[in-house]
């Protein structure tokens, strides 16, 4: 049975993991309980929100990806793949990882109390960790036969390409700033390895003693 997490990708999902549960933990602690866009928030905010079509529409079609029904579309995409492809461990680690990431983003936003418009809790972004989540774990799927410098790097650039994408259509919807996408970010690039190690190592257990 394929792994979730192929042994030659784990030491850079392991350095992905441990770098993005820093980096979301450290933001969090210096953009808690702000409210407005300082620092390196407010210079990308300039430098991301792209106004006007065709960026608009652009932003709208991926943010939609993070939206429930979204969600599910791209889920039931995700999980065809892993039945045609006979990943039944990376069917499971994304639906768990996707679920656990989106169910952290969530819990985190009233602890850090961070606020964007005067109303709307916001670090981290839950739309950007359930995209990187997502990625992430078909990325491990995927590259699972390379060589380990070439897959990494793939791995690497996949990830954040699919993270920076849905951190550019939040921004430019104005529905977070940027330290809030690479919070979310960083939940997701914690979550994912954590996840298919625990998926990887139940399945060997439960195939050992059947």
């Amino acid at each position: 049975m394929k792994p979730a997490l192929p042994p030659v990708l784990r030491p850079a999902a392991f350095v992905l993991a441990v770098t993005g549960g820093l980096g979301a933990l450290v933001l969090g602690l210096v953009y808690a309980g702000t409210s407005a866009p300082t620092g390196l928030d407010a210079t990308l905010v300039h430098a991301l929100a792209w106004s006007g079509d065709p960026w608009w529409t652009i932003a709208t079609v991926i943010d939609f990806v993070g939206e429930p029904v979204g969600a599910i579309v791209t889920m039931v995409v995700f999980l065809g793949w892993c039945w045609f492809s006979r990943r039944p461990r990376t069917a499971v680690t994304g639906v768990v990882a996707a679920l656990v990431t989106v169910g952290l983003t969530s819990g985190l936003k009233p602890l850090t109390g961070r606020y964007i418009h005067g109303e709307f809790l916001a670090y981290p972004s839950g739309h950007t960790g359930f995209a990187a989540a997502l990625t992430f774990t078909a990325a491990l799927g995927v590259l699972g036969g390379l060589r380990r410098f070439p897959a990494s790097v793939v791995l690497v650039v996949a990830v954040f390409v699919a993270g920076a994408a849905m951190g550019w259509a939040q921004v430019t919807m104005g529905a977070h700033y940027p330290t809030d996408t690479l919070g979310g970010l960083g939940v997701a690039l914690a979550v994912v390895p954590a996840t298919a190690l625990l998926i990887d190592e139940g399945a060997t257990r439960s195939s050992n003693t059947a």
